[in-house]
């Protein structure tokens, strides 16, 4: 029978519970739908940490770990650095550093789970990038690390041998896309209905929703979510600053003053940002042409919604879609 695949994930005491048990299900998913089908497992999971023994985590609730980093034999063909506190304050423990960058120096394959990027990041492996991690971590990353590329788009990374995901449950979609890579998009998609999560939201969609995005950089973001949410519901009709104003019972001029003040954008901004996340999603899931996308999603023109593809995405409609369209759309 062939070798399984050995995954070792690494939790850097106190860890994030998710960034080590999420992939781990994955996995465990995997073999077990494949060892059902009469095959041999293709995953040996294990979990490694400095010293090993019990792993205190943010959750309160320590995992155990059965293998220490410090262990010159450990071997690995893929390496998953897990999250935490632990994980950000690692750069600063040099023996801790020198083992992990001894480690990854002889694995294959090797990633970093939201901010395990900044243990990834302390070995000097990833050069110049590119990598990601949690958005809430983007500027002490760039702060700690600034000869590294950081994608502050991205839920994962997966250029060369050293890949990066983004927060927490982008482990997961990163996982995922593994088990598609080694074993085959039938298999992934069984795992994702299994755990009941999508399969799989693309490493080169945006971490956020243009909502999520726009809450998270909001002074005052409940001040006009009801107004977002209607707009979300009518982009394909003529919204006007005015006709914003009006639903706000507000004379245009206060209102684009009132909006930008609460959520750091302008209306017309707001918008447009809201036309390209739909957009995208009926991009990556739907059949639907380009042309009718735009009209959908309220752009004046194809040439129009392309144009503001390139300004947000770098990148046109058509050339997105052939990156993160899902296999077998049907809409």
């Amino acid at each position: 029978m062939p070798r399984p695949h050995r995954i070792v994930i690494v939790a850097f005491p106190p860890a994030q519970m998710l960034d080590v048990t999420g992939p781990l299900d994955v996995f465990s998913a995997a073999n077990e739908i494949v060892t059902e089908a009469g095959r041999s497992a293709p995953y040996e999971v294990l979990l490694a940490s400095p010293g090993a023994g019990p792993v205190p985590t943010t959750s309160g609730i320590a995992i155990h770990a059965t293998l220490d980093v410090f262990n010159r034999t450990l071997r690995a063909d893929t390496l998953i650095l897990a999250g935490g506190p632990g994980a950000r304050s690692m750069p600063r423990q040099s023996a801790l550093v020198e083992a992990v960058t001894a480690l990854c120096r002889d694995t294959a394959r090797v990633a970093s789970i939201c901010t395990g990027a900044f243990a990834l990041a302390a070995t000097g492996l990833l050069g110049e990038g590119p990598a990601t991690t949690h958005w809430a971590h983007f500027d002490e990353f760039e702060g700690v690390f600034p000869q590294v590329a950081i994608d502050r788009d991205a839920l994962f990374i997966t250029e060369g041998k050293y890949h990066s995901s983004a927060g927490i449950s982008a482990g997961i979609d990163y996982a995922l896309a593994l088990v598609e890579h080694d074993l085959g998009r039938k298999i992934a998609l069984r795992v994702a209905r299994e755990l009941v999560v999508f399969l799989k939201r693309p490493g080169g969609q945006s971490q956020f929703s243009a909502h999520l995005a726009a809450e998270v950089g909001a002074d005052d973001p409940d001040r006009f979510g009801e107004l977002g949410r209607w707009l979300a519901e009518h982009l394909d009709e003529a919204l006007s600053i005015d006709l914003m104003a009006e639903r706000m019972a507000m004379s245009p001029r206060n209102f684009a003053r009132r909006f930008k003040q609460a959520m750091n954008v302008t209306p017309s901004g707001y918008l447009q940002t809201l036309r390209v996340d739909a957009a995208r999603r009926m991009l990556s899931e739907s059949a639907l042409s380009v042309a009718r996308i735009a009209r959908r999603c309220g752009f004046a023109s194809t040439a129009a919604m392309k144009t503001e593809f390139q300004r947000h995405l770098q990148v046109g409609p058509e050339e997105f879609r052939a990156r993160f369209q899902s296999t077998g759309a049907k809409i």
